[in-house]
């Protein structure tokens, strides 16, 4: 299978810029995957769909500032003896290796060579055109497309001043700077755990109503953790499908989530993933998951614990927990739509995805979503 067997068109106008005006407001396409059927619908009605038992898991993590603008601090050193400063370079964080270590992506990522250091200060005004450092780094290691591993200088501020300069990270799609209204629309209600670099998306069109009405119907609410970074949104580079591989991302899988997902499985009730993220970390736990059943479903229990998960799912691949999926559109040619496809088949999802397109529907981390049962 080639990668290019998941492109469709899509204009550019339905890539959504904002947010919706209202959170939980968005629409929702409800795609029944074994009939291949679709129809059109509200995310707020989202508790009428769902049923008394089923199990919806969240990916609490939270979306940190995690672009950064930095200017290079290195020789030849000008006479007066200060470093030189060659422009403003664009650093993304990723995902943190160790309390002072990051990995990030760096643009343009030329430029930045092993051994030299960055500076990172708030952005300028006309009162403080050339204000102080807060944060200084050094580009320990260099990968391909521009990844860089950073080692901060220690501060015991680092969190602090992180949330002071550090920008909301936005997709490359959207073609606008954040604004203070990206700090909470680009965040989950039950965001918690900090660090990651992109939304959880399908999270954001939650309400604390909207949860509410869910726990009322019956329906149960977990959650785990998996930090999103260069696993979940990288570009694919690679022409066929069985090449891909993904960066790892670190994930939690709390007991009383675990727990909840083993009587679901012995129950035979409904597994409810909101969001691919979700799904990954849900489907490698079970496949590190001692057990010698080959059904899904059979035999099967999760232990809680922390780890890291490269795994990649495209079609072909066996679900062993996740029964249902709440999930935007995504990108053509990407891991996601893959995951989707694999999920939902191809076939039925391009059709989806060609009435989203016909009906105007709101495309990728600030649009609508698709309910798949």
């Amino acid at each position: 299978m080639r990668v290019s067997d998941f492109h469709f068109d899509l204009p550019e106008e339905l890539i959504a810029q904002s947010p919706p005006p209202v959170r939980g407001s968005s629409r929702m396409l409800v795609l029944d995957r074994r009939a291949g059927e679709y129809r059109d619908n509200f995310f707020r009605n989202l508790p009428e769909l769902l049923q008394p038992g089923d199990l919806l898991i969240l990916n609490d993590s939270r979306v940190i500032p995690a672009r950064l603008y930095a200017t290079r601090a290195r020789g030849p050193q000008t006479q007066a003896g200060s470093p030189d400063p060659t422009g403003r370079i664009e650093v993304l964080l990723t995902q943190q290796l160790s309390q002072h270590e990051w990995t990030a992506l760096v643009r343009p990522g030329r430029k930045v060579q092993p051994g030299e250091r960055l500076h990172f200060a708030a952005s300028p005004t006309s009162e403080n055109p050339a204000p102080t450092p807060l944060l200084e780094a050094e580009v320990i290691a260099a990968a391909d497309f521009g990844e860089r591993t950073l080692r901060f200088a220690p501060t015991p501020e680092f969190r602090a001043i992180l949330d002071r300069i550090g920008h909301m990270p936005l997709p490359p799609y959207i073609h606008r700077s954040d604004t203070p209204e990206d700090r909470d629309r680009y965040q989950t209600v039950f965001s918690h755990e900090p660090g990651s670099a992109a939304a959880p998306t399908a999270g954001l069109h939650f309400t604390p109503e909207i949860l509410d009405q869910l726990r009322a119907r019956g329906v149960q609410t977990e959650t785990l953790t998996l930090h999103v970074g260069l696993g979940t949104f990288q570009p694919v580079r690679a022409e066929n499908v069985e090449d891909i591989r993904l960066h790892a991302e670190h994930y939690t899988l709390p007991p009383s989530t675990a727990d909840a997902i083993n009587a679901a499985l012995r129950e035979k009730r409904r597994i409810i993933a909101a969001g691919t993220t979700t799904t990954r970390t849900l489907e490698h736990c079970a496949h590190i998951a001692s057990t010698d059943a080959f059904e899904p479903h059979a035999g099967l229990r999760l232990h809680p614990h922390s780890g890291e998960t490269s795994i990649f799912i495209s079609p072909g691949y066996q679900f062993r927990v996740v029964s249902g999926l709440l999930t935007n559109f995504h990108l053509p040619q990407s891991t996601l739509l893959m995951l989707v496809s694999a999920f939902a088949g191809r076939e039925s999802v391009f059709a989806a995805y060609s009435h989203a397109v016909r009906e105007r529907y709101r495309f990728f981390s600030y649009g609508d979503c698709m309910l798949i049962l």
